[in-house]
């Protein structure tokens, strides 16, 4: 038999802060037993450490978890039941602590792939056993699937016959669910709630509800994009850890920074734009070496001094991982302390900024650069439109003033290095942008399509000239650095591409690299004509989506909006060793695992800000139900096409089954759907005219229906019962 371990008798009796030490160092569970094993506890002791635990749990360092065991507060439990709520957009399964309170914002879970996850779908439960890996975030290992639970889901509240109807939000879910008056939570018709499916079968096919949160009213101001962030879990509420730091933070000093104050920058801006984080100058270079050439500034908020690695700041700024842009809000990624006041750039106030100094010879190519922590006062903080208007001879007084001093100088170094980019050839795709404007009462008074002037262009150029010189500094310095990559488009798709590009007698050779010169040469050839529009849309589905990777792919940011941004002025300062607040141990060790998470938030932003578009440009059309528009067939299905219209820009569909008079084949090579017996083609960029049949801005769905045949351009009925005939007589003779 083998000896017992000697046991001291006198052991000392455990500290807190020594409980809380073991527990964090110990893998697996640990309940009291495990505590009085490690610290000598027994006999009578063992009351005495079970109040200590009681007092701990009290005071808040202690929770309780899966079979009695303890962990420390502010973690998760190493065991516990968590349900699946998705996957992000690398693939990755996430989880949350089941029965999660919806006030409060989960920690992010993510699930290792095993045979289990594979089986885990939407709304299940599991066991897990978690693994911290950051503040917020985790790792977690199946070790059992549990009884699913049921869905929870965003709908809107209203009344029918007396009883409770709710209708969910996401297009995907054809269902109305009933609500019992017991289960309607203080809801009232309108009302944004979060409810969860009652298992059971309802009644006359309409499925129980339980109402668990009223979120408002959606006919209040401004809530559809309320729904949106609901829908995609996009924080809205800050820590209040981050809160307070961003509350104490206080302008930075001069010292140990470049003074620009007495040079003209300016920041340019939308007219709606709520924050102000770069600015831009230009004037002749002075160096008698460089006859005709140039020197830039391109000057980006410090907020690199404010936001240091490991802080309260830092952690909600990576949960975030970017801003959200909606029509009538924004989701900042950073508090408002420092979004809209020490980290945008006022007129008239000193702000600390990292600048770029570029030099560009006559020809626009940039021969040499260099960064600069420094101190600038913005002198005017323009709109597109009001630059545009001044540099074309009728701007305000305001923007007038600046033309010879600022404005002129500006658009001559742009036009240098516009064409040296040119001569590049990056891709250029013409995608219109539509602006939603809202009343005070968050109403849609107007939709209009962004107009694309020079002054978009200009600052778009001098800030991918600041990102390139930052790219070539931290790379010259062997620095970590985040970049914002598109991959070469997938071979199936290029494939697809080609195809239909033949159809329209455009030719694609095989063989080649596929660099973006190869695009722009497709797009020349269309540009005026009448596939202008339907082939940039579809080149544009071929690129490959953009991603944060530590890899340089492609191009990267360098303005403050994202995570990513944040990240590259660490490095910078890190790598030219310019102060405080450069990469840390953290950010270094994370680095890849930071590129797939922010490119999870900004592709859930980008959903989100997308849903809240369709559903307010499905609110501006309700009220438009039978209106005829003309649009363009943006995409076609098996199940129907999809209609752009021309004015708003929004997209419905047209249902296949309200096509009528033949049974339609989709051609996916060529973009299409084809009658089998008319030989009526539907191709992706014809042009239409559609009736809004119903619109609903809770959904954000559009159905439409089809006024004309694009080959003949006249109108055509044909009777439900000859449309059932041609529809059912292919797969009638394929059966016999």
């Amino acid at each position: 038999m083998a000896k017992r371990p000697h046991t001291p008798k006198d052991a000392p009796f455990p500290s807190k802060d020594e409980i809380l030490r073991f527990i964090a160092e110990t893998p697996g569970l640990v309940g009291k037993r495990e505590i009085a094993r490690a610290f000598h506890v027994h006999g009578d002791r063992r009351l005495e450490l079970k109040k200590l635990l009681r007092e701990m749990t009290n005071e808040g360092l202690l929770n309780k978890g899966f079979k009695r065991s303890v962990h420390q507060a502010e973690d998760l439990p190493r065991v516990m039941v968590a349900e699946m709520v998705g996957r992000d957009h690398d693939g990755h399964a996430i989880v949350r602590p089941d029965k999660w309170p919806l006030k409060e914002k989960p920690p992010v879970i993510l699930l290792k792939e095993t045979a289990k996850t594979a089986a885990l779908g939407i709304g299940d439960r599991a066991l897990v056993r978690t693994e911290k890996l950051s503040h917020g975030l985790y790792d977690a290992t199946i070790l059992r699937r549990l009884e699913t639970a049921a869905p929870v889901f965003l709908g809107q509240f209203t009344l029918a016959e007396g009883e409770g109807r709710i209708l969910p939000v996401d297009k995907k879910l054809r269902i109305v669910y009933r609500v019992s008056e017991e289960h309607v939570g203080g809801a009232k018709p309108g009302d944004l709630v979060v409810a969860e499916e009652i298992r059971g079968r309802g009644r006359l096919g309409a499925r129980p509800a339980r109402v668990k949160e009223v979120l408002g009213s959606l006919n209040a101001p401004k809530a559809i994009s309320l729904i949106a962030i609901h829908a995609h879990g996009i924080p809205t509420e800050f820590y209040p850890e981050a809160l307070q730091e961003a509350k104490r933070a206080k302008p930075a000093p001069l010292e140990g920074r470049e003074d620009l104050r007495a040079i003209p920058l300016i920041t340019i801006d939308p007219e709606d734009a709520r924050d102000h984080d770069d600015a831009v100058w230009a004037a002749p270079d002075d160096d008698p070496k460089n006859p005709g050439g140039w020197h830039a500034i391109i000057a980006i908020a410090d907020v690199a001094h404010y936001v240091r690695p490991g802080s309260a700041l830092d952690r909600e700024a990576w949960r975030r991982g970017n801003s959200a842009y909606f029509p009538d809000r924004v989701v900042p990624m950073l508090p408002e302390a420092l979004s809209a006041d020490l980290c945008s750039l006022l007129p008239g106030e000193d702000r600390a900024v990292l600048a770029a100094h570029l030099w560009f010879a006559a020809d626009g190519r940039k021969i040499r650069h260099h960064f600069s922590r420094a101190m600038m006062r913005s002198a005017a903080n323009l709109t597109y439109e009001a630059v545009q208007a001044a540099v074309d001879g009728r701007g305000s007084d305001e923007a007038t003033a600046l033309l010879d001093p600022v404005l002129r100088p500006l658009y001559a170094a742009f036009a240098a290095i516009d064409k040296a980019r040119a001569e590049r050839g990056p891709l250029d795709l013409d995608m219109p942008e539509r602006k939603i404007r809202l009343a005070e009462d968050g109403r849609v008074l107007d939709i209009r399509e962004r107009e694309r002037l020079e002054a978009h262009r200009l600052i778009e150029n001098f800030m991918i000239a600041a990102n390139v010189a930052a790219a070539e500094t931290l790379e010259e310095c062997r620095e970590l650095c985040m970049y914002r990559v598109h991959d070469e488009p997938a071979g199936d798709k290029v494939e697809a591409l080609r195809d239909f590009l033949s159809s329209l007698d455009v030719h694609l050779a095989r063989g080649q690299v596929l660099k973006p010169q190869v695009f722009n040469r497709v797009l020349e050839r269309v540009r005026g004509g009448p596939h202008e529009h339907v082939v940039n849309e579809v080149v544009l589905r071929t690129q490959s989506q953009a991603v944060y990777s530590h890899e340089n792919l492609g191009h990267f940011g360098l303005a403050l909006r994202r995570y990513a941004d944040v990240l590259v002025h660490r490095a910078l300062i890190s790598a030219l060793r310019l102060g405080e607040g450069g990469l840390g141990p953290e950010d270094r060790e994370r680095f890849a695992e930071t590129g797939e998470h922010i490119s999870a938030t900004e592709r859930r932003a980008m959903l989100a800000e997308r849903e809240s578009t369709d559903r307010y440009l499905a609110a501006f059309l309700a009220d438009k139900v039978g209106a005829e528009f003309a649009g363009r067939i943006s995409g076609v299905a098996r199940f129907g096409l999809f209609i752009k219209l021309e004015e708003s820009g929004a997209d419905g569909l047209v249902p296949l089954s309200s096509l009528r008079g033949d049974y339609y084949h989709l051609d996916e090579a060529r973009h299409r759907l084809q009658g089998e017996a008319s030989g009526r083609i539907y191709r992706i960029g014809d042009p239409v005219s559609v009736r809004v049949r119903e619109a609903n801005p809770v959904s954000g769905g559009l159905l439409l229906e089809l006024l004309e045949d694009p080959l003949s351009d006249k109108k055509f009925k044909v009777s439900r019962r000859a449309k059932i005939k041609t529809q059912r007589h292919p797969r009638a003779k394929r059966r016999r």
